[in-house]
């Protein structure tokens, strides 16, 4: 059910991206078409035990840090040094690597959206943020010291709470930035960092802050991988610039990657006569569930009422569709059709960010919704890499006599999907994001104009 409210504009980004050391050089590779997918060592040096070797991760020395080692034997991090002296030592204290990301794509809004610090520290400015996991290097350190050396429990140091509870990221930003408003995060799977942005967008429409810093992530950690490559749901047998494929008829899952994506939004009105530079403005965020107590099929019915949630009765319809397009078989079509089956076959093109930089986890939603910001700016669609063979026959469960959807194998909507990025008008960009459990998220972000 859509209603009426403020509206909301988004004034600031920043983050925390694999290979690449700003917002700006992101998306400079993004619109060559470039693959910020690489093999990954540490997961080379267990090859004999994983599927998959190949990610989007992101090092300490590439974010200008310098990881304290602890004195176990797999030389896990202990804590971080911040070589450019952009976070204090007592905010380092209190975080893992994804925090500190979180921490310098905060910075990064801010400076950007032009708050000061008023501004900043009132009441009216909150922090949402979430990420997919736990701080899972900090705790395998705790469990080595604790399980395996056999050593007091206070050993393990005095941060490993704050260190990994679910809440940290937006714990340790509220902290560094000394916020006053509400400080929360929100946790759906793989929707996570569009569900965050989501929140924030009802925060402010609504009247509860007039500004938040918000957004996702998902910190790079061999555990996390391995998690994912144990169901073996992960791409494999391809170079790491072709791993990840979505809508191609070879799929065979999707990269398991890592960043952050942090934005700033404000009450529209305020950014306006304060003269801020609008990124954009968000129309309209719906979410469910699909209600088929399914942990992780996904559901056509669950996407086309989420679709009714997003559109309600305006008639509007996006100039792109930014897709989850994880490169999963199923996935990836049911989504496709879901598309087509609520806003037809033409007059707008897709998207599939992660066939550039893998599956973030809790980031991929609010990394993506940059990317949806980034297009806004460049006036260009970005590419679906490696949808070279879209399948010329019926998808298994389209032959169902249940199956209430687009009768036409993926083939024939081939004209929807770009392997290379162009240029095209775009005033509105739709996000979505999906999540075990048979969450679903809908976000339209539009021009200022």
């Amino acid at each position: 059910m859509q209603a009426g409210g403020r509206k909301v504009a988004v004034v600031g980004m920043g983050g925390a991206f694999p290979t690449c050391k700003s917002v700006d050089e992101f998306g400079e590779k993004l619109f060559s078409n470039q693959s910020l997918i690489r093999e990954w060592p540490k997961a080379h040096e267990h090859r004999k035990q994983i599927r998959s070797t190949v990610s989007g991760y992101i090092t300490e020395e590439e974010m200008d840090l310098e990881a304290i080692l602890a004195p176990i034997p797999d030389a896990y991090p202990e804590t971080y040094v911040d070589k450019l002296g952009r976070i204090p030592d007592a905010n380092l204290a209190t975080a893992d690597m994804g925090s500190i990301w979180g921490m310098l794509g905060a910075l990064d809004c801010i400076k950007m959206a032009g708050w000061t610090n008023a501004e900043t520290q009132s009441e009216q400015t909150g922090v949402v943020v979430g990420s997919g996991g736990a701080g899972n290097v900090i705790l395998r350190v705790a469990w080595q010291y604790f399980f395996v050396n056999g050593v007091k429990a206070r050993m393990a140091g005095s941060h490993t709470v704050d260190r990994t509870m679910f809440y940290r990221d937006a714990a340790n930003i509220s902290c560094l930035i000394k916020s006053k408003g509400v400080c929360e995060a929100i946790g759906s799977a793989c929707a996570t960092g569009l569900g965050n942005i989501g929140y924030a967008y009802r925060l402010i429409k609504y009247g509860m802050q007039d500004r938040i810093i918000c957004g996702g992530l998902e910190s790079t950690s061999l555990e996390t991988f391995i998690g994912f490559d144990g169901m073996m749901i992960l791409s494999k047998g391809f170079s790491p610039e072709e791993s990840s494929r979505p809508f191609d008829m070879q799929r065979n899952g999707f990269v398991c990657s890592f960043g952050a994506g942090i934005v700033a939004l404000e009450e529209y009105e305020m950014a306006k006569a304060r003269g801020a530079n609008i990124l954009g403005v968000i129309e309209e965020y719906f979410n469910n569930s699909d209600g088929d107590g399914d942990m992780f099929y996904p559901s056509f019915g669950g996407q086309q009422r989420m679709w009714k949630g997003l559109l309600g009765e305006t008639g509007i319809k996006p100039d792109v569709v930014k897709m989850h397009g994880t490169s999963t078989p199923v996935g990836d079509s049911v989504e496709l059709l879901s598309v087509v089956d609520t806003l037809g076959e033409t007059g707008f093109h897709i998207c599939a960010p992660k066939s550039q930089f893998g599956h973030m986890l809790g980031g991929a939603g609010s990394v993506e919704f940059i990317a949806a910001l980034l297009m806004l700016d460049k006036q260009m669609v970005l590419p679906c890499l490696n949808s070279n063979t879209l399948n010329p026959e019926l998808e298994t469960f389209q032959k169902a006599e249940t199956w209430t959807g687009p009768k036409k194998p993926l083939i024939e909507y081939r004209d929807l999907v770009p392997q290379k990025a162009f240029s095209k008008e775009i005033n509105r960009v739709a996000c979505l994001n999906y999540g075990f459990g048979g969450t679903n998220s809908a976000l339209m972000l539009a021009r200022d104009i």
